[in-house]
Order: structure tokens, then sequence, then C-alpha cells
């Protein structure tokens, strides 16, 4: 009898129960056992094989309906030690575990291949990628699972924030979810129709100064004065404080996970940013009323939408038919209706050796639409004397240092 190990690292998203459900009932049906492995790689790193749960399908069949994961989750890594990736083999190994799906993100699916090849071929595994940030090596167009759900929940958000804004004639700052990618902010944004969204794909070069992302959210301040508004909504993604300089005071003494990132969540982006802002503004006369709000946590355990529902159920079921068809060290991938297993070598940065990470292509027309539907300087607003003068007035400024302060935005 085959026995399939099912164990879920990193951050929550809406859906991980559909893979563990839909995962299960296909497996029993194939006449194998189930065992659902607690709380991530924690344990079994600790050579504990107690912390196990047997799955049975009566059990699991509904559970696609529900968020969060009845296995829980954990940051818990494997790689970071060698004698602590033997003992999850080994641990494997004792509960006669011959096929093992991975449910995660960019370093569970990582900690999968290191298991993989650990294990010389007497354990299968398949990883299925997991995370609201969208940013795992998918095929174009082809979302991460949990992604819409999130991206759904947090335009609820900015549209209700949007209208608070309007009636109060404020602005609001909202840091979203996203670690090194910006496609939640841009999603959301869109969608919800923020005024701006800023995510860090759009600044060049390997780090963001902070003065640049205070001028462009300044910029699309001023451009509404311009326009006789006193409101807006700027989501940003809290990638960008990944690409601040490490030594910068917001980042210097911030807490980071087992896998050496910054804890994003704990830093205090949205603070940082209001109070730049609002004092560069004031410097010049200008006054603004700023809110700051962080989405992220609140998205990931909500009950997942339809459309995740459905998809994760494929992926759980493709996952276990790829695993009993022989297939190993592959990511589950569902491509126009067919599940494709996509081999582990060809989600691997080369030049890291770590997973690869997909950021918004600023190059396509979703992304340029996008744009183009924000407020934001540009050069026309510069060219054009009568927009330029109001631009300036309504920034404090005089037009030749508005043209300064705000050309290369353009």
């Amino acid at each position: 009898m085959a026995t399939f190990g099912i164990v879920v690292g990193g951050g929550p998203a809406p859906g991980i129960n559909g893979v563990i459900g839909s995962a299960t009932l296909q497996a029993h049906r194939s006449g194998a056992r189930v065992l659902g492995l607690l709380d991530g790689f924690r344990w079994l790193m600790a050579g504990d094989v107690d912390h196990v749960r047997e799955l049975e399908a009566e059990e699991v069949s509904r559970i696609h309906l529900q968020g969060g994961s009845i296995l829980h989750t954990s940051r818990a890594n494997p790689t970071k030690n060698p004698d602590d990736l033997a003992r999850v083999v080994a641990s494997l190994d004792r509960l006669g575990i011959d096929h093992l799906i991975t449910i995660g993100g960019d370093d569970t699916s990582f900690s999968a291949r290191r298991v993989a090849e650990s294990a010389e071929g007497r354990i299968r595994v398949v990883h299925v990628p997991k995370t609201i940030d969208n940013d795992l090596p998918l095929p174009p167009g082809v979302p991460t699972f949990g992604f819409e759900t999130a991206r759904e929940q947090a335009t609820h958000v900015v549209e209700a924030l949007s209208e608070d804004c309007r009636t109060t004639r404020r602005w609001f700052f909202v840091i979203m979810m996203g670690r090194t990618a910006g496609h939640l902010a841009l999603g959301a944004g869109k969608s919800g129709g923020a005024t701006i969204s800023v995510i860090p794909e759009e600044f060049p070069g390997e780090r963001i100064r902070i003065e640049q992302v205070v001028r462009v959210l300044e910029g699309a301040i001023v451009k509404r004065r311009a326009a006789g508004h006193a409101d807006g909504v700027a989501v940003i993604a809290e990638g960008v404080a990944e690409r601040f300089d490490p030594d910068d005071p917001i980042l210097k003494d911030a807490p980071r996970d087992e896998h050496g990132h910054v804890r994003l969540a704990e830093v205090p982006l949205g603070r940082v940013l209001r109070t730049a802002v609002r004092e560069a503004l004031a410097a010049r006369g200008v006054s603004v009323a700023i809110g700051e709000k962080d989405v992220g946590y609140e998205l990931r355990c909500v009950p997942p939408t339809a459309f995740d529902r459905d998809y994760t159920r494929d992926l759980g079921v493709g996952a276990v038919r790829t695993l009993l068809a022989g297939t190993s060290e592959a990511m589950i991938t569902r491509q126009d209706g067919r599940i494709v297993p996509v081999p582990f070598a060809e989600i691997v940065d080369a030049r890291t050796g770590r997973t690869k990470v997909r950021q918004v292509d600023t190059t396509t027309d979703s992304y340029r639409n996008a744009r183009a539907l924000q407020v934001r300087i540009e050069p026309e607003d510069l060219s054009d004397p009568g927009r330029l003068a109001a631009l300036a007035e309504a920034a404090g400024l005089s037009e030749a240092e508005t043209r300064q302060r705000y050309g290369d935005l353009a």
C-alpha cells in the first residue's frame, strides 16, 4: 500500500484545505493511506513522528469550503542545517511515506527539492504552489492558488477606504502584502480603483531610495489637489521595503524569519511614508491628512472563492495522479484545463540555486493599462503651461522647482 504524506509550509493562503481534501480523497480511492504532517517541517526536523494525523476521506470531504489549514503550517526550514534535512528524510522513512506532497511558496518548494534529492529516489515528491503573492514561476496568466481570493478581499478593502476618503476628504496609504512582487498590490489597486499603486518592479536598479517612493506618492497627491480633489488611496506593495538599503534605519533592526527574510509585516512602512510625505508637503505650506493601513493577514485564511475551490481540487487530484504515475521532483500546475508537472530543475534560478520569483512584467498591456488608470505626474503635466501652473500651486513650489522635483517621474 502506498503511503502519502502531506505537509504545508509558509504563510496561509485560501485554498490549502482544498488541496489537502482532494488529494486525500483521490489517494484513498487509489488504495493508499494518507498522513497529514502537522506544523510544516517543524516536528520532522526534530525527528519527531508523533505529530502526524491520519486523514480519512469522510473527514476531509467538505474542508475545501474552509479557509486556513487543518494541518496548520510553519516556516520551519529544513535546508539550513544538513542534520535537520537528514532527520526529515529519516522521519518520513520511519512513517513509511513513499509519496510526499508539499504545499507552499518558494521556500517550501526549495525544501521539497532538497528532501527529494536527499531521499535519493525512495520518496517521490511533488510540490503544489501556494501563495497570495502570486510570485512563483508558473506560466504567464496562471495564478498561484489563493491569489484570486486574496485579491477579491483586498479589493473590497480598497473600495471601502476609497469611499471613506471621499467622505472625509483625506488620503490613505494601504501597505499590501507582497514580499518581492507587486501582483497583489497592483491587482487590488486596479480592481478597487485606487488612485495609485506603487510596486517594486517599477523602480530600476537593485535598491530603491525612500525618497523616490515619497516623490511618487507626493506627485499623486499634488496632481489630485491640482484637479480640485483632497482625497485618494495609494496602494503600496510591502516588497518596496525589501529593496531599501538593509542598513536603512527602517530595516536595520527589523526581525527576520528562519529563511533570513525581513518580517515586512513588522516594518512600519506606512508610517514612515506617511510621515515623510506629510513633512515634505508641510514644509511648503501644503497640509494633507493621511491615514495608513496594513493589509495582508486578514486575507490569508478567508474561505476561498469558487475559482480557488475549483483550482485547488484540481491540483490535489493532479498531485496524487502525478505521483502514482511515477513522476517526482516536479511542481504541479494547471494549464488550459490540464495538469502539467513542471520539473524542479526548470523553476530553479541558476544564479541563486533557489526557486525563481515571478515578478510583475511591466512590459505587458495589462500593466500599462493599470498605470494609465492611475494618477501620476505625466510628461504633458510638465510641458503644458496651464497644467504646470496648477501643479506648482498645489505643490507649493515654483514652476521651475516643480519640473525639478517631479521631472524624472514623468
